[in-house]
């Protein structure tokens, strides 16, 4: 339900809530101000599963930066908590709302504003998918590297606020690599700049990085300066079987050892790979234990995929294809693109865990992976940008049962304390949110904890920026 001023002030909701609307209708359109329960319910949270979500007072949606100035004010003088929200594909609840909070979504707020091939950057706003983005400045032969799985829906904003990857980042780097510069606006309304156009600038502390990954809880992003590389070649697409995950990561080390650098290596363990023939017959072998998919956009890719072929083949693959052509290299990459969608089918829901470890340590992580399976009595598939050591443990289970949810949050836990015990991390990418926020605590240590607080307190004295996140 959209609301004049004047339903506004008639309405039956308390007082407190009533003041707020009036507040922000101040400053916003009515259609801007939404305030029907069960609409903005359908806000309340992002895609994580066991991650509380309370119930917001109101959802704005602005279209431009003084509206969002105009909320932030308005949220400083009531002392209202505001939750900023993209396309809500998170998978870790940094965008589950607050209860009596002010949901902040910048999906209007969709406009690219600039494309420049000269200075190879783009300037885009928050709410600009990054699809969309990568086809406009494809348009002009650029590219925008960072590819999240969800990159038809998720937004910049998003992938900002949480240091998104993809999987082109074993080459290409993730989201925090190609943040050049910020417009944000702070919790008091100030609009702050961050950053440069240039291609270098080493002005100052790097306040562009400390807003990526922050989670929206320094400021609000509304402009974003970004660096553009040159489309590359088509990719050719290789796979390989192996009969054990331990000979598939072996691969991995002897592909980067030997100073390859491939556009795409991603690993599907076996109960991925037959969680994908069961939904979409695609008839890959049962016997597969670990399928590898390596891809090059270079010059000459079909060299490229001889040679990690041979590695392959030396790290034990029962089988190797190589593509010849895109349309070849696509069908190869199906598989990993259903895997989730796959293992979401074996039971309905999903936990995603996102732990990160050296690519030494890969195999040691899905050896722990699966003995935690078998602990707990689940069905966990891994799938991985093995490149660069991010895995992604997908837990599945049956959240009607009680105690296989139960279970399903210690095998989670599990993964996440065998990720730091290999001298990883418990998030290459998905970011803290609600899910993991005791465990950041243990990844930091006390010091670094109060340092990260310190931080915070500076942008945000009141704590209204998504509170309940991070720490």
């Amino acid at each position: 339900m959209i609301m004049s001023r004047s339903e506004a002030s008639r309405s039956e909701a308390p007082a407190s809530t009533g003041a707020l609307v009036d507040r922000l209708l101040d400053g916003l359109p009515a259609e801007a101000v939404l305030t029907d329960p069960d609409v903005t319910a359908s806000y309340a949270h992002d895609m994580a599963s066991f991650c509380p979500a309370g119930t917001p007072a109101v959802v704005v949606l602005p279209r431009t930066v003084a509206q969002v100035q105009h909320v932030m004010r308005t949220a400083t003088a009531l002392r209202v908590p505001v939750v900023p929200q993209g396309a809500r594909t998170g998978l870790s609840g940094a965008a589950n709302a607050t209860d009596g909070c002010i949901v902040l979504s910048l999906t209007r707020m969709d406009r690219i504003l600039d494309i420049d091939p000269v200075d190879r950057i783009a300037v885009v706003e928050p709410g600009v998918v990054n699809a969309a983005l990568s086809r406009a400045v494809a348009a002009h032969g650029l590219s925008y590297p960072p590819d999240p799985s969800s990159w038809e829906m998720c937004t910049i904003g998003g992938n900002i606020g949480t240091a998104s990857g993809g999987l082109c980042c074993v080459k290409y780097g993730v989201t925090a690599e190609y943040v050049l510069g910020l417009d944000v606006v702070l919790a008091d309304g100030r609009l702050m700049s961050t950053g440069r156009r240039t291609a270098k600038g080493v002005a100052g502390y790097d306040l562009t990085r400390l807003f990526v990954g922050s989670e929206g809880s320094l400021g609000i992003v509304v402009r974003a300066v970004l660096a553009l590389k040159p489309k590359p070649p088509g990719q050719l697409v290789l796979a390989a079987e192996f009969a054990s995950g331990a000979a598939a990561c072996d691969a991995v080390c002897r592909i980067m050892a030997a100073g390859h650098v491939p556009s795409l290596l991603e690993l599907m363990d076996r109960t991925t790979v037959r969680a994908v023939n069961d939904l979409a017959r695609m008839g890959l072998p049962d016997s597969t234990e670990a399928l590898l998919l390596a891809a090059f956009d270079t010059p000459d890719p079909a060299a490229d995929l001889a040679a990690v072929g041979a590695l392959c083949e030396a790290a034990g693959a029962t089988q190797v294809v190589p593509a010849e052509d895109a349309a070849e290299s696509e069908l190869l990459l199906q598989a990993r693109r259903l895997s989730l969608t796959a293992l979401e089918a074996v039971k309905g829901v999903t936990m995603i865990d996102d732990v990160c470890v050296p690519r030494s340590r890969l195999a040691e992580l899905l050896q722990g992976v699966e003995r935690i399976a078998e602990e707990h009595h689940l069905t966990i598939g891994l799938v991985a940008h093995a490149g660069d050591g991010n895995t992604h443990p997908t837990v599945c289970f049956d959240p009607a049962d009680p105690d296989e949810s139960r279970r399903a949050r210690a095998s989670f836990d599990a993964i996440m304390a065998l990720g730091l015990e290999l001298g990883g991390t418990i998030t290459g990418e998905h970011g803290v949110g609600v899910l993991k926020k005791d465990w950041l605590a243990r990844e930091l240590g006390p010091v670094g904890l109060q340092m990260q607080r310190a931080v915070k307190q500076v942008f945000d004295p009141l704590g209204i920026l998504n509170p309940g996140k991070l720490f």
